[in-house]
């Protein structure tokens, strides 16, 4: 019988949760007995629908499924048509999109999402601030792009527990240590930023929280800065985890990978026609575990 053949399309390898994201993968798809082939887009849309097109275009090495991460905030809806007119599973990963269900009427392939919490990633986020800054405080807090839908949905969870004496000031990233060190070092340059106080800078993802820190470390007025704590998100084990126990990190939110349970989900489907939700989540965890209310 023939291994059924999946494409995992995700947005950079320069970001520890992506690159678990792969791991993961291949880890599954030996334990399910399939091929995955993984590509990267370079955090680029244009990249990532030219790629997927090809794919989808390609009659001799054309995959059963697709899965892949957004960079794009609308999800590549056309060439999510072309793929499932064409028999190819559609499988989204990490966001919400408004035509999974339109799909699904239409088509006979597997199509579902399979997204982290962002919601609660984001309201851990807050309690995490609240557990640091029990006088309240500022927080220098990161986010992922503007147009990412993981990145404003952990905003606005973040927003729902944050107390309200900590106070927010923002700067973007795009989910990769370089750019939040950028980031950061560019505001470092700026008048304001000498009269302002930071207590917390809270990230959207470790990578970032480690690119904050190296810019403050760096700055010519480092001192004023070492006192302050950073926090992060993803929790990988050998990354944010591990920078917790090592103390560059007070914290971060633990964000199991979910390629592992898109492919389990996605097979068991492909060979037993088991149902399919339109979406499935995971359960994002706080790293140290938050004290109980």
């Amino acid at each position: 019988m023939k291994k059924p053949r999946v494409l995992v399309s995700l947005t950079t390898d320069e970001n520890d949760y992506q690159q678990e994201q792969a791991a993961a993968a291949n880890e599954a798809a030996r334990a399910l007995d399939i091929d995955v082939q993984i590509i990267y887009a370079g955090n680029d849309s244009i990249t990532q629908s030219q790629q997927l097109l090809k794919a989808v275009q390609g009659k001799d090495s054309r995959p059963d499924a697709i899965m892949f991460e957004p960079v794009s905030g609308t999800g590549l809806p056309q060439v999510a048509r072309e793929a499932c007119a064409a028999g190819i599973g559609w499988v989204v990963l990490n966001r919400d999109v408004g035509y999974i269900g339109e799909l699904r009427k239409s088509y006979g392939v597997p199509i579902f999402a399979v997204s982290s919490d962002h919601d609660e990633i984001g309201r851990i986020q807050g309690r995490q601030f609240a557990m640091l800054l029990p006088k309240g405080g500022s927080v220098l807090y990161i986010e992922g792009p503007s147009n990412s839908a993981a990145a404003q949905q952990r905003t606005v969870g973040m927003n729902e527990t944050k107390p309200w004496n900590v106070q927010i000031s923002t700067l973007r990233g795009q989910w990769t240590e370089s750019s939040a060190e950028h980031a950061v070092a560019s505001w470092l340059r700026l008048s304001t930023s000498q009269r302002a106080h930071i207590d917390v800078v809270g990230a959207q993802d470790d990578s970032m929280a480690m690119g904050a820190r190296k810019a403050m470390e760096k700055d010519g007025n480092r001192e004023k800065w070492k006192h302050v704590k950073f926090t992060g998100c993803d929790g990988m084990p050998n990354t944010g985890q591990a920078w917790v126990r090592g103390g560059q990190l007070a914290a971060t939110v633990i964000v199991p990978a979910n390629t592992k349970l898109a492919l389990e989900l996605l097979v068991k489907n492909m060979r037993a026609g088991a149902p399919l939700k339109e979406r499935e989540l995971t359960v994002p965890l706080s790293f140290p575990p938050l004290p109980s209310s």
